[in-house]
């Protein structure tokens, strides 16, 4: 099957996993994979659900995205079924702005976010006119400016939250060089900043630096950002995408792979009250 709706900024992997068997008893007679989207920070625990799945005989195809907007795009248009790579913020974001009807089906993982420095040990160590890196998006670039905050590197406007913008910052006394960027290119901007928030998930796989290494973390008390499995209305009770999410909360080959990605730098959404 094509992808039309992709450009060539995006690319996926497709990984057809054992062959339909018994799909009866979860009342689907189409032998048409389960595709979920997703981004390859969160590929390898999904990768190890997707081979439990196909014990069962549910054949999932992931379609990997290198960017935070064409999931929902190609989610929108019904190229896939689900994805998997937001929290409820940034749906509910992107649902105003590209007025797409999604909604969150189940939680997934929830994960630390930080700000990580190659050059400085220490908030203290920052230059007057240090460059910053946040991310770019309208929520996520808010949780960078509330990690700046939570740092005592700025003050932004009382009660914002997550949706501060670089205008709602009231004090910036060291002068800070802030450079708003794709989220999933922060993690190739630490070589050329002095400071960047960073997403664990990604600074693994680059191998960039240490994950546990951020000089501040924003914790694990935000349940807004709880990762989520998300579908058009209409499929949210398709009992292939029930399964496979029960396979991801549950299985503890699943549990191992989270474990061996994200260390100690989650929890899971689902046990969260």
């Amino acid at each position: 099957m094509s992808f039309p709706s992709l450009s060539r900024r995006h690319w996926l992997k497709t990984l057809a996993c054992g062959a339909l068997l018994g799909f009866s008893t979860l009342g689907m007679a189409s032998d048409a994979p389960l595709k979920i989207g997703t981004t390859a920070a969160f590929a390898p625990p999904l990768e190890v659900a997707v081979a439990e799945a196909a014990k069962e005989g549910i054949k999932v195809d992931l379609v990997e995205f290198s960017d935070w907007i064409s999931p929902n795009t190609t989610l929108a248009h019904g190229d896939i079924d689900a994805n998997y790579f937001q929290h409820i913020p940034f749906l509910e974001n992107a649902r105003k702005e590209g007025g797409y009807d999604l909604v969150p089906v189940a939680p997934g993982v929830l994960n630390n976010v930080g700000l990580y420095s190659k050059k400085y040990k220490s908030f203290a160590e920052l230059p007057e006119g240090a460059k910053v890196a946040i991310a770019n998006d309208p929520v996520n670039g808010g949780r960078g400016l509330l990690l700046l905050e939570k740092a005592g590197l700025i003050s932004l406007k009382p009660g914002i939250g997550y949706k501060a913008t670089l205008d709602d910052i009231t004090a910036n006394p060291k002068k800070l060089d802030i450079i708003e960027l794709e989220a999933v290119q922060l993690v190739r901007a630490l070589d050329d900043v002095d400071l960047a928030q960073g997403y664990p998930l990604y600074i693994r796989l680059s191998n960039a630096v240490d994950p546990h290494s951020a000089l501040l973390f924003d914790g694990l008390d935000h349940p807004e950002y709880v990762i989520q499995f998300v579908a058009r209305p209409q499929g949210k009770d398709d009992p292939r995408l029930r399964r496979f999410i029960d396979i991801y909360q549950h299985s503890s080959a699943v549990r191992a792979a989270l474990d061996q990605s994200l260390g100690g730098l989650y929890v899971p959404g689902w046990e969260k009250k």
